[in-house]
């Protein structure tokens, strides 16, 4: 499904993987947990993984068996001007939207 935000910059796997983990900012996830919630395969996102872990859009932050998660970095300039303009796109309509008026 095409959102706002990829109409916006564009609708490849990075930045469907970039949505993902802004919209789950605040949470950790499993390389797997990441394709299926960005909607790519595992191969596809396995080629693009170092330049996430290498940019450091991407930091580890546990082990669960044999399980690597990483969570969004939020100290990263590039991620909080990504994640300012994900806010702006979509979460800020949303907002809007929900404003309703009740008359008494």
């Amino acid at each position: 499904m095409e959102t706002i935000f990829t109409k916006a910059i564009g609708n490849t796997p990075k930045i469907k993987v970039l949505e993902f983990l802004i919209e789950g900012r605040e949470l950790d996830y499993s390389v797997s947990d990441i394709a299926e919630g960005a909607g790519i395969g595992r191969t596809t996102l396995f080629r693009i993984w170092n330049d996430f872990v290498e940019l450091r859009i991407v930091k580890p932050t546990r082990v669960i068996g044999n399980a690597k998660l990483y969570k969004l970095n939020l100290e990263n300039a590039f991620v909080g001007k990504m994640a300012e303009l994900f806010d702006t796109l979509v979460i800020q309509p949303l907002n809007k939207r929900r404003k309703v008026v009740v008359k008494h």
